[in-house]
């Protein structure tokens, strides 16, 4: 919609080689300062994290979220303006601007401006590629997830200064900009929830029904399930699987195996764990790899999570893989030959009857989780081993159309985010001109559309929000 500036200069910087020709170039430290206010004692005031996707928000926002502080004496202050860091995972995107009052962690870094400045604008600007990828290359630490940003060296990274007038623009144009893409989100997230709707009804009539209407039925003696075929069985999940629950986190040792992980996320997001996923390494002991290696026909169950929601969450692996071992979090469900089928057994724990039946067991306070025993004591209606063939295959035919729709709904969520990503790069460095832009009836902020943005990664996890540096 936009063209470039009229007038641009050469900079002497690799990120981007020329900016428009009004806009100057100086470091961090000449535009912010490095801040350390204590709270007061008994004081009373919000308190705030930056999380990577969200930004900052107060805590008791996303209490299920993270640790909680038992006091915030001695937090840093925080004022509205404010940029926080989060020294950790800057380079993750665990920076921005605070629209709040409040105070938060000394693990986090507070920078004030100490000149005239929109801080949206570089709100925007630290969270675009090439930023972040300066703040790993200033980052000091000897891996990945210990690497942290000291403002020693975020003071030395150079930043555009456009003209005061034309950061508020290229923030007004930002934040509309961002409530339309917010909104087609949403839209495509409504769709898809449908979808998956229809989906569950197709597969919860399959595995407690058959497909045969016309099968006399009986009463299962379960309120929650119902009648089912008169020649099926009510089983117990223990009578028909080996329970496994594991305790294999993320850390590597050296006295230990390499391997690789099937970690919570990778059964949240996937129906199918397969040998061409891009699975976390660590490393096991002799004995949890003999236990807990992920062989064909296994299920894979998330156990605790946040949510009751998100407890009992399965994921079907087809063929064995060798190397790949359950990590923590999840319980590994391995079916007895002969009595039920492992995609049988995924299909049958997915449904909508057997997922209420895991959220009425699931406690918690602010974590739900389910014990082994009523993982073992949950029941399936079960049909015999010809006709659970029978089933799954109705059931991957039926899907499939619905599947597909998926599929493409969430490319084009994957193809709106990257070109956002795009456009907030380019506007912010000068590659494309918006100062003529004039927001029309249609162009308006929307605070609770902009909140998509973020809200549809995946959990914000204890470690993103970082209150220690341990």
């Amino acid at each position: 919609m936009f063209g470039p500036y009229p007038d641009y200069r050469r900079t002497d910087l690799k990120w981007f080689d020329h900016l428009p020709d009004s806009w100057a170039i100086l470091r961090t430290k000449q535009m912010f300062r490095l801040v350390i206010e204590k709270a007061p004692v008994n004081n009373q005031m919000e308190l705030l994290s930056v999380y990577t996707h969200i930004g900052v928000r107060p805590r008791k926002s996303l209490e299920q979220r993270g640790n909680k502080a038992s006091t915030t004496d001695g937090y840093w202050v925080v004022k509205e303006g404010d940029i926080i860091c989060n020294k950790l995972l800057a380079w993750m995107g665990a920076i921005g601007v605070s629209h709040y009052q409040g105070v938060t962690s000394p693990a986090y870094d507070i920078l004030r401006p100490i000149k005239p400045c929109n801080t949206d604008y570089y709100h925007f600007l630290f969270r675009t590629k090439k930023y972040l990828q300066q703040f790993k290359i200033r980052s000091r630490g000897i891996m990945d997830m210990r690497l942290r940003l000291y403002f020693d060296q975020f003071g030395q990274i150079p930043i555009p200064v456009p003209p005061r007038r034309e950061q508020d623009q290229i923030v007004a144009y930002l934040r509309v900009q961002d409530g339309h893409i917010a909104r087609f989100i949403k839209a495509k997230r409504d769709l898809i929830k449908l979808l998956t709707e229809q989906k569950l009804r197709i597969i919860d009539h399959a595995v407690t029904r058959g497909l045969d209407s016309s099968v006399a039925l009986r009463p299962s003696g379960i309120e929650w399930l119902g009648d089912v075929p008169e020649h099926w069985e009510v089983a117990f999940i223990k009578h028909i699987a080996d329970v496994r629950f594991s305790g294999v986190d993320k850390h590597s040792h050296d006295d230990e195996t390499p391997v690789r992980l099937c970690n919570y996320t990778d059964v949240y997001k996937n129906d199918r764990i397969t040998d061409d996923m891009d699975l976390m390494r660590a490393t096991a002991t002799a004995a949890e790899i003999a236990r807990l290696t992920l062989k064909a026909g296994d299920v894979i169950l998330t156990k605790d999570s946040e949510t009751p929601d998100d407890i009992g969450v399965p994921a079907w692996v087809p063929e064995g893989l060798p190397g790949v071992v359950c990590a923590y979090h999840l319980g590994l469900l391995r079916p007895v030959p002969d009595r039920v089928l492992g995609e049988f057994l995924f299909r049958a724990i997915g449904s909508a009857r057997t997922a209420q039946q895991f959220h009425v067991l699931a406690t918690g306070v602010t974590r739900f989780a389910l014990g082994k025993h009523d993982v073992k004591n949950a029941v399936i209606a079960l049909p015999p081993i010809e006709e659970q063939k029978t089933i799954c295959r109705w059931i991957t035919e039926e899907c499939k159309p619905l599947d597909d729709a998926i599929t493409r709904i969430e490319e084009e969520i994957k193809l709106i985010r990257e070109y956002r990503d795009r456009l907030i790069a380019d506007v912010v460095t000068g590659q494309v001109d918006v100062r003529g832009w004039q927001p029309g009836p249609e162009d308006v902020e929307d605070d609770a559309a902009l909140a998509v943005l973020g809200d549809e990664h995946e959990d914000v996890t204890e470690e993103e929000d970082g209150d220690g540096e341990n």
